[in-house]
């Protein structure tokens, strides 16, 4: 066991992070790190990520349902012709953040992912086009960025995309298994590599189909 790691409740070491929160351990176990092609939940992680900026990941995953409701699903289309109204909604809804600053800059990056969509085909296309890099043994969960974080971001911000420095970015990245940051001795490691070995990044002419083993999440 290293000291990123701890026994979860079958005994198996998983990320230590996983135990802070008795709902983590889904999310470490199912989510977290397994590549995904779905648009709308790349846009949602981005959204979330977002929400996060000066909160807890524990804060935003307690409220993810009702984020989803309030933001139809994160349906790119949908949220980026959200109007005035739907801010003054989105305001009043106490089962979300309710910053405006914050919602508004979902609302403008919905618009700009749909010119990603127009110009690439896809959001997935365009993200996945990057090369993304792995961390090197020893390194998980070592760093808060990396080169290729500051790299997406920078494109996300030229794009006109808002609250995505590097640090939210690489956090996208590690949850969408866009790298495999799970420690060297997680069991849910190997899963994850296996699901990255098989993963078909997405192409402009690929329809986007969920890639993680929790596509009803």
């Amino acid at each position: 066991m290293s000291g990123t790691t701890i026994p979860g409740p079958d005994g198996r070491l998983r990320c230590r992070w996983c135990a802070a929160a008795p709902e983590f351990l889904s999310y470490h176990d199912k989510e977290w790190g397994f590549p995904v092609s779905s648009d709308n939940r790349l846009f949602e992680k981005l959204s979330l990520e977002a929400f996060q900026s000066g909160l807890s990941w524990r804060t935003i995953l307690a409220k993810r349902e009702n984020f989803r409701r309030a933001f139809h699903g994160f349906d790119i289309a949908r949220v980026a012709r959200f109007d005035a109204g739907d801010v003054q909604r989105l305001l009043a809804d106490e089962g979300i953040v309710r910053h405006r600053g914050k919602i508004e800059a979902v609302i403008n990056n919905a618009q700009r992912a749909e010119e990603i969509v127009r110009e690439f085909g896809s959001l997935a296309a365009w993200v996945w086009s990057f090369d993304l890099g792995q961390a090197l043994p020893g390194e998980a969960q070592t760093r808060s960025t990396s080169p290729e974080s500051v790299v997406l971001s920078k494109a996300l911000k030229k794009r006109g995309w808002q609250f995505v420095g590097p640090t939210t970015v690489y956090a996208f990245m590690q949850a969408m298994g866009l790298v495999n940051d799970h420690s060297e001795d997680c069991v849910i490691r190997a899963d994850v590599d296996a699901a990255r070995a098989t993963f078909r990044r997405p192409g402009a002419s690929t329809t986007t189909v969920e890639a993680s083993p929790t596509a009803s999440l």
